[in-house]
């Protein structure tokens, strides 16, 4: 049996053989005839056509590939790391919600992650109808207050756009793609609009926030941006604040002391004689889980502000900046925690979470232009600055359950001075800058917040304040045992 097996399959081999040779036979003539030389080939028939001629299939022409050059790379690169950039300061709203909620009370938690979510919403709806056209309206209002010029997010970008580097053409601010631009620009306004969240949690009403978010994303923020960063006259002053310590921070930072200032602090924040009795969060770990998500989104927010990756130069800057924002975070966390075992005679977390986030506002001015030393010293100096600002709202009686006017608005002055102290920056138009953007910030949005109080559209009730505002007003408990600590 084995042996006719053996003899079927070296029949098969032999006839596959056949046919294969068989068939090969013509492509092997023409090869032979194109390498034969001319002096054999001429004794063939005149009349006889060289079979090449006749059998060779037309050339089909290869696929063309351009190779991108040096430009286009760089433009594809920087391009790319802005995007990831955007995506990591957007990561950053999940930070907020969850330092929010840790510091506060549950029956409070759905209204907090609730404003966290519907401001960046409304937040990146306005700025992409109005925000943007005011804050980046090109040349035509340089060195001014106020601006606006509608941008074209679908316009394509040529090599010659790539080539050219800096525009001051309305939605071509930048040698990068603008649809990215504008992801990495309404990130940064949904940023400014969420900081102010914490500083009027538990007591404000839903509709009120609703409100202001319309104000400071379509109004404020996009003023103080185009001041400094779209060609207005704070730019043209030779203002620094090169990722928005001024421009987001001190911004979302005054506009929650306005907030806070309004409201009134919470009820049994005080007692009659005016004495502070803390409100507890009801849970740290979500505190502390969120100032590591918001540090993480940092490098988005610093590094991803020197908008490009590409070449040494930039490469050089960002991982310094990087550097720089690490540090300046570990410096503040450590204050923050020695401070407060000196004067509370133990090691509080929410100090250390506190200076961890006051050293990254006071990085984020000056972070390109100070040395990794002296961004410990800003850290560490923010971390001083934001105990003692917290102490100071307390004394005030200005409720702030989570430190946002200390951390940002405190901390995001403070950064712009550093600049000029440790940066080589005008220190005269660094602190008047500052102040400008504070001052106006506080001014518009104590306006805002005192107009719906004068309507009666600021606070809830005493009863819904005492219940939770998550029941009151969305319907709804944050947690299945409906607790309310």
């Amino acid at each position: 049996m084995l042996g006719r097996l053996g003899l079927s399959v070296r029949t098969f081999a032999f006839v596959l053989m056949m046919g294969t040779m068989s068939l090969g036979m013509p492509a092997v003539s023409a090869a032979t005839q194109e390498a034969t030389p001319a002096a054999e080939t001429a004794a063939a028939p005149a009349t006889e056509t060289p079979a090449a001629e006749t059998t060779a299939a037309p050339e089909t022409p290869a696929a063309e590939y351009s190779v991108p050059d040096e430009v286009e790379i760089s433009y594809s690169i920087d391009s790319l790391f802005l995007f990831l950039s955007a995506v990591l300061v957007i990561f950053m709203q999940a930070g907020f919600a969850l330092v929010e909620i840790g510091l506060n009370s549950a029956k409070n938690a759905v209204n907090i992650l609730f404003k966290n979510t519907i401001d960046f919403c409304i937040g990146v709806i306005l700025y992409f109808f109005i925000g943007y056209a005011m804050m980046y309206p090109g040349a035509d209002y340089a060195g001014k207050y106020f601006g606006y010029a509608q941008p074209n997010f679908d316009a394509e970008v040529s090599a010659e756009d790539m080539k050219g580097g800096f525009s001051t053409a309305p939605g071509t601010l930048r040698k990068l793609h603008p649809q990215a631009d504008f992801l990495f620009q309404a990130a940064f306004c949904a940023t400014t609009a969420t900081i102010v969240s914490g500083a009027v949690a538990g007591r404000l009403k839903f509709s009120a926030y609703l409100i202001y978010t319309v104000f400071i994303t379509g109004v404020l923020y996009p003023i103080v941006g185009f001041w400094k960063w779209g060609g207005g006259w704070l730019g043209a002053a030779g203002f620094h604040d090169f990722a928005g310590s001024a421009v987001v921070h001190a911004c979302g930072g005054f506009a929650g002391l306005a907030g806070a200032w309004m409201l009134g602090p919470r009820i049994g924040r005080y007692n009659a004689e005016g004495k502070s009795i803390p409100i507890l969060g009801h849970n740290l770990a979500y505190a502390t889980l969120g100032v590591f998500i918001l540090m993480i989104g940092w490098y988005g927010f610093n590094p991803g502000s020197q908008l490009a990756f590409s070449g040494g130069g930039n490469v050089t800057a960002v991982c310094k900046i990087a550097v720089n924002t690490t540090l300046a975070a570990c410096a503040g966390g450590t204050v923050g925690m020695l401070l407060s075992w000196a004067v509370f005679k133990k090691p509080d977390l929410t100090m250390c979470l506190n200076g961890i986030l006051a050293g990254l506002v006071g990085i984020t001015a000056n972070c390109d232009c100070v040395s990794n030393g002296e961004s410990m010293i800003i850290g560490a100096v923010a971390g001083v600055i934001v105990m003692a600002a917290i102490m100071a709202l307390d004394k005030l009686k200005i409720d702030d359950p989570v430190g946002a006017f200390p951390v940002h608005g405190c901390c995001g002055i403070w950064a712009c001075i550093a600049a000029g102290i440790f940066g080589e920056k005008d220190i005269v138009v660094q602190t008047y800058g500052a102040f400008a953007i504070a001052g106006f910030s506080l001014v518009l949005m104590l306006a805002v917040f005192g107009g719906l109080k004068a309507i009666g559209l600021l606070r809830v009730s005493r009863q819904e304040e005492m219940e939770g505002l998550d029941v009151h007003e969305h319907g709804m408990p944050c947690y299945a045992s409906d607790s309310a600590y």
